[in-house]
């Protein structure tokens, strides 16, 4: 090391300490808020009262909203077992969103056991809406005959619902050419 870089180094740490005390005495005043006296005291009240009261409304209506959001889910895709999921999300809510995770799985799951008892897999809301798309002649023919077909597999199996046998009925009466009348209307 030559004798011209030590006398830097040594100058430098000599000038370190009067400087950072001349940089200490020449800060300006810190202020914690833009608001001073009575403003700053309204401006904290109205905080405390937003993370006190409007918070906790908006965070117990977020968690209700995402725990109930499975029990949608199944009632939009016709799942069949919307009550046992409805009744698992209010559970959930019960304990603390432990369960709601079972209940997310669940209602994009589509049970092939209960397809294999009951001779479909979806819930009879289903089947009642396409039997009103058949009286409004919205449904066509390949539709209305699928619904006629999950039907007769639901009789089959000796678990065709009240509503749903007299649905049965109501689609044989249906004569032939009032379906394709109401279809082309």
């Amino acid at each position: 090391m030559s004798q011209d870089s030590f006398d830097r180094a040594s100058v430098a740490r000599r000038l370190r300490t009067p400087l950072g005390a001349l940089a200490l005495f020449a800060a300006l005043p810190a202020h914690a808020s833009l608001f001073t006296g009575d403003t700053l005291d309204a401006v904290a009240n109205g905080i405390a009262w937003v993370v006190l009261v409007v918070v906790p409304i908006i965070g117990i209506a977020v968690f209700w909203i995402v725990h109930v959001m499975p029990e949608k889910i199944a009632h939009k895709r016709h799942h069949p077992q919307v009550a046992a999921i409805h009744t698992l999300c209010l559970l959930s809510l019960v304990f603390g969103g432990l369960l709601w995770p079972i209940a997310w799985l669940w209602a994009f799951t589509r049970p092939t056991a209960y397809r294999l008892a009951y001779g479909t897999d979806k819930h009879e809301s289903y089947h009642l809406e396409m039997a009103d798309q058949a009286r409004a002649g919205t449904l066509s023919e390949a539709e209305l005959a699928h619904l006629r077909d999950e039907l007769d597999a639901m009789e089959r199996r000796g678990a065709l619902p009240p509503a749903l046998s007299g649905l049965r009925r109501q689609l044989d009466g249906m004569p032939l050419a009032a379906r394709t009348a109401e279809g082309s209307a």
